[in-house]
């Protein structure tokens, strides 16, 4: 499609609202898609290596004590 100007194509024959509001509902839903799985992976990383900072010193008595 073209536009005289910039101006033109955002308001698109008074059309424009429409137009962009139908890609910003398409977009967003399409960015949460992706980006909250990847939050929540990371979070169960931290998650993760927090449990094992956790449990590695009462590991690492259990096994002064057996004397090893």
């Amino acid at each position: 499609m073209y536009f005289e100007s910039l101006s033109a194509m955002w308001h698109m024959d008074g059309h424009g609202i429409y137009v962009w509001l139908a890609y910003a509902l398409t977009a967003i839903p399409l960015a949460l898609t992706v980006w909250l799985p990847i939050k929540r992976i990371r979070q169960h990383w931290r998650w993760l290596e927090a449990e094992q900072r956790r449990v590695a010193p009462a590991a690492s008595r259990t096994v002064n004590e057996a004397g090893v």
